[in-house]
């Protein structure tokens, strides 16, 4: 603390005026992460979800590179490695009506990708999309995303029960979490959508998307910039780009 302020830097030629703003901004930077702790706890104490079928998705080899058979028939119980793990599953806009893979849900499941990994250690994680194996396997090798299970729902009513599909085909992009206890019995906790409300769209799922957040780091911020296919992982080009 410099005279009353929280200095963030050693440097000697800061402005009073922007102290005093970096100081109320960290103010409310407090009150923001004090609010999201707050919501956290709010959907840690949500109640019994609704009981839900044990889903039959296909799956095709583990190894992205091995080709796309045999395909397997994998239930929703299976995805958990264990019974007091939390699966997470992110349902992937690709598939049916969507004939190109979401720009956006790609750059969030590029990040789910990165830090696969990390999350494994608590939680068990998938990616359900309409599409059928091979095409969501094609454009997972143009990703390069080789730490994530890849599912998919084209056959059963998964995506619709859970809110990311319609009955014509439309698919959105969500987040979904399901528990399983001691006695096999599969629940819905929490689900998530981009649109919070008619005037909020888009914003829902932001805190799965490190991009937006460091770019909201910038006096630019974020503006009205959206991801693209054409930029890919790598010099393959992205399925649909």
């Amino acid at each position: 603390m410099v005279n009353g302020s929280f200095r963030q830097t050693n440097l000697t030629n800061e402005s009073d005026d922007y102290l005093t703003k970096r100081e109320q901004l960290r103010l409310a930077e407090i009150e923001l992460m004090r609010q999201r702790e707050r919501v956290a706890e709010l959907r840690r104490h949500l109640p019994d979800g609704a009981i839900v079928e044990d889903y039959v998705f296909e799956e095709g080899p583990a190894n992205l590179e091995a080709g796309d058979s045999p395909i397997q028939r994998v239930r929703l119980s299976e995805l958990f490695t264990a019974g007091d793990r939390s699966l997470v599953i992110y349902h992937f806009m690709y598939g049916k009506k969507q004939t190109n893979p979401c720009p956006m849900c790609t750059l969030l499941i590029d990040g789910l990708n990165g830090v696969a990994h990390h999350l494994v250690q608590n939680v068990d994680l998938a990616i359900v999309a309409a599409a059928d194996p091979a095409a969501l396997r094609a454009h997972a090798r143009a990703r390069d995303w080789n730490r994530l299970r890849l599912l998919s729902s084209g056959t059963n009513t998964f995506k619709y029960d859970l809110g990311s599909e319609d009955r014509e085909g439309n698919q959105d992009s969500t987040v979904s979490v399901f528990t399983r206890d001691k006695n096999g019995i599969l629940r819905h906790f929490y689900t998530a959508h981009p649109s919070l409300s008619e005037d909020i769209k888009e914003r829902g799922l932001d805190l799965l998307c490190p991009v937006y957040n460091v770019l909201d780091l910038t006096p630019h911020g974020r503006g009205d910039w959206y991801a693209e296919l054409g930029y890919g992982t790598n010099a393959r080009t992205a399925a649909g780009g």
